[in-house]
């Protein structure tokens, strides 16, 4: 027979056996509710938040910059090409003329020869040519006489021709300087029928050089002449200064710093005056060695 000690230590057994099947459940429950409380927590750090108004102005700000910044490096790239198509076609005559000194006054021309040539060795030399870069193959060559007598004042007082003595005859007659051009301001044909075939002998205003007294130009304009130079040279190169300096500031990192660099900084490498003094009485030593 089992002792009054075993029947209840057995009881005790048995009464505490639920006890433990019942709290299984109810930890495994807070298990779940705490990983479901993290996963909802995790969930929402995981959305995106919607962008604050400063973050939509700094990004609008990065694209305009890059945007802006391409279009500085084009214009650059493209005015440098523009200033070297300008040269022979635009400064370079305009210097020429500058330095033909031409008389604005158009004095008294009369055509005397007007040759149509062909060919490479009977054209050696045009009145008129449609390109400057090319060589001429077809060319009008007129020569010409002038007086250095008005042509306003000839118009008003006709005189007549083989009674007048010419200062310079049988010269070259150029279209303009250069004696070349493009279309439409250089039409060869209409400048050959303007003066050429069946006007010969007929008195019309043209310009002479007073530094080369054997030139003489059809077409002149001091105005229009220093208004292409001076255009021809400062656009090109103001947008090229313009576009460069802008790059350089934006993403030259020794422009932003001499740009931004603070005077302090020079004044900090030399002592001021109170700083003097408390050295000469910490170090007199020093100081007397040096004077």
């Amino acid at each position: 027979m089992r002792s009054m000690n075993d029947i209840r230590a057995s009881s005790s057994t048995l009464s505490g056996a639920p006890s433990l099947t019942m709290s299984k459940p109810s930890l495994n429950n807070s298990k779940a509710s705490l990983t479901h409380s993290r996963q909802s927590m995790n969930v929402s750090d995981g959305e995106e938040r919607p962008p604050t108004r400063e973050e939509l102005i700094a990004e609008f700000l990065d694209k305009a910059k890059f945007y802006t910044s391409l279009c500085l490096g084009t214009t650059a790239i493209l005015s440098v090409f523009a200033f070297l198509f300008l040269i022979p076609f635009v400064v370079d005559p305009a210097i020429s003329t500058i330095v033909a000194d031409y008389d604005p006054v158009p004095v008294t021309c009369v055509v005397t020869d007007h040759v149509y040539a062909e060919g490479m060795r009977n054209c050696t030399w045009s009145s008129c040519r449609e390109g400057c870069t090319t060589a001429a193959i077809r060319c009008h060559q007129l020569l010409v006489n002038y007086t250095k007598i008005a042509f306003h004042e000839w118009h008003k007082h006709p005189r007549d021709l083989d009674s007048i003595e010419w200062d310079v005859m049988d010269t070259k007659f150029l279209v303009n300087t250069e004696g070349c051009g493009y279309p439409p301001r250089v039409n060869c044909s209409e400048f050959a029928k303007q003066y050429g075939y069946s006007h010969v002998g007929e008195p019309f205003p043209c310009y002479y050089s007073r530094a080369y007294p054997e030139i003489v130009v059809a077409r002149y304009s001091w105005d229009d002449n220093l208004k292409h130079l001076i255009l021809s040279l400062i656009i090109p190169n103001v947008l090229f200064a313009v576009s460069i300096g802008v790059l350089s500031y934006w993403y030259c990192p020794c422009c932003d710093k001499a740009c931004h660099k603070s005077p302090r900084v020079y004044a900090e490498k030399y002592p001021t005056k109170e700083k003097k003094e408390s050295w000469k009485i910490e170090y007199p030593q020093e100081f007397s060695n040096k004077m």
